[in-house]
């Protein structure tokens, strides 16, 4: 078979390799990949900046990538009870022993893409547990961009809730920083739960198409450098409920001072950095208690609460947004574009054609 490496020193160094199509063990599957989606995630990796976490052993070279769909060609040995049979059509998620509830180090090995080997490749052994039925409804492609984006999204809104008990109906408003895959994967999300949204971008054009996925109002941060007073403007001085936090260190303090009392801002990515530059900044513990803030990192999240965020998508048919379709060979082409953040919604490698 074939699959893409990567020896984590930047994206000329990705190389498509040849490899022996791997055997299931007991309680695992074979599956055979369609199609594999991009996160930032990827092309961190691949160029040996992923290294925030400390917990987390970098190898020295990886097949890179975690979220893909693909078909199930093989059930191991001595798995009779296995929730999967030849056929089915699958998903993996991104760690794959995080099952349910909180992650912790336990679970940190299992990532897809560093440390295990990724998704980046025509065949892959995975865990029984780690794999989830994609919803019929969907293509390969579109399928391929729910376990990160999707997830991230969805627990970045209902973290605080228990399963089954997720945020819908109209009286809350959630604010999105840029057009990427998880911010667009949570407008998706607000809009089929009945929420009002606000989309941030630098960009006319990707407002625009935000608007047609149903934003409520949108904000051009260039055009408008302080556009935490134009969220306030638009919420009547209440401030949003709920904050995609993506940007980092220029966008942190503006977010503290558009979030609504007893508002939650979801850490989700650093655009701007991971290392705070600006002098003279109000610490972050006053910032929270300004308004009785709840700040939570958001990391993807466990497989019960992707199949929960599976079913929204198959009640209002959802279809997430994929951009462009890059074939497998011009897997390098894809990073680069990802690497140049001039996306919306997704980028999806077509590994079978």
């Amino acid at each position: 078979m074939k699959q893409w490496f990567s020896h984590l020193s930047g994206l000329d160094g990705l190389k498509q390799v040849s490899a022996e199509i791997p055997e299931p063990e007991a309680e695992e599957v074979l599956v055979e990949i369609h199609a594999v989606s991009l996160n930032y995630r990827d092309v961190e990796v691949c160029v040996g900046d992923y290294d925030h976490h400390d917990s987390i052993s970098s190898p020295s070279s990886v097949v890179p990538c975690s979220d893909m769909v693909g078909t199930v060609v093989k059930v191991g040995p001595h798995n009779r009870q296995s929730r999967w049979k030849e056929g089915d059509r699958v998903m993996a998620i991104f760690n794959l022993t995080h099952v349910t509830g909180q992650i912790n180090d336990d679970h940190l090995p299992s990532g897809l893409g560093l440390p295990l080997p990724g998704v980046l490749a025509e065949y892959r052994c995975f865990p029984s547990e780690g794999l989830v039925r994609v919803p019929d409804h969907l293509s390969d492609e579109e399928g391929s961009t729910l376990p990160i984006a999707t997830a991230t999204a969805w627990m970045a809104l209902n973290w605080m809730r228990p399963i089954g008990d997720s945020i819908m109906g109209k009286g809350t408003t959630v604010l999105l920083q840029g057009t990427g895959g998880v911010s667009i994967a949570g407008l998706q999300i607000a809009k089929a739960s009945g929420l009002t949204a606000i989309v941030t971008s630098s960009s006319d054009e990707k407002l625009k198409r935000a608007k047609e996925l149903g934003a409520d109002h949108t904000i051009n941060y260039r055009t408008h450098p302080n556009w935490h007073k134009e969220v306030m403007a638009l919420t009547k001085n209440q401030g949003v409920d709920i904050i995609f936090e993506q940007g980092g260190p220029e966008t942190l303090a503006k977010s503290f001072a558009c979030i609504k009392w007893g508002g939650l801002i979801s850490c989700i990515g650093y655009l701007t950095g991971k290392i705070d530059k600006a002098e003279s900044v109000v610490n972050t513990n006053v910032l929270a208690l300004r308004r009785n803030v709840t700040l939570k990192g958001i990391w993807n999240g466990p497989r019960d609460r992707l199949e929960e965020a599976l079913e929204l998508y198959s009640c209002r048919q959802i279809h997430p947004v994929v951009e462009k379709v890059f074939e497998f060979d011009d897997a390098k082409e894809a990073f680069e574009y990802v690497a140049a953040g001039s996306h919306f919604g997704k980028v999806v490698i077509k590994v079978k054609g």
